[in-house]
């Protein structure tokens, strides 16, 4: 039991920590390839923050794979082999726009095949016959009309027509 209460503190601890900033990016020295570097930086998918362009993203494996891009193309690799070399990594979810593939035909088609679906569904229930309402009774028809005849059915006394002459 003792150990459990010495142990909470240092868990919440854990629990508390931060992920470290990351080291501050270093441009490349030559300009034309910073800008190779940038541009592919709106490419790619950071993979913690999935939504995010590594160029916007500040997570610390952002950092990483800028500084992995840079030196690449300080390498001398084409875009092409960066990207190929992040897919083989990370898979083609961290390229904003992957390849058409087998294995990728439902990422860039299902958006797709569900607004066609559901625009089927649709019309399909548009089409449907709806159910006339069944004519009143004789005997209905009558209460209908003694109700109206009545004098404590009335009509409401806020609604207007243009007919009262108020």
């Amino acid at each position: 039991m003792k150990r459990r209460i010495l142990l909470a503190p240092l868990l919440a601890i854990g629990l508390m920590a931060a992920e470290p900033a990351s080291a501050p990016d270093r441009p490349l020295p030559d300009a034309a390839q910073e800008q190779r570097a940038r541009a592919l930086f709106t490419e790619i998918r950071c993979v913690v923050c999935q939504h995010e362009a590594i160029a916007d993203s500040p997570a610390g494996v952002a950092a990483d794979m800028r500084r992995l891009v840079r030196d690449e193309i300080a390498a001398g690799a084409s875009d092409e082999q960066v990207r190929q070399g992040l897919v083989r990594r990370f898979g083609d979810y961290v390229l904003f726009r992957p390849p058409l593939r087998i294995g990728t035909l439902l990422l860039w088609f299902g958006p797709f095949l569900l607004a066609a679906g559901a625009a089927l569904a649709l019309v399909r229930r548009g089409r449907r016959k709806r159910a006339d309402p069944l004519p009143l009774s004789p005997e209905e028809e009558r209460r209908l009309h003694d109700l109206f005849l009545q004098e404590s059915v009335r009509r409401d006394p806020d609604a207007t027509s243009p007919h009262d002459g108020r």
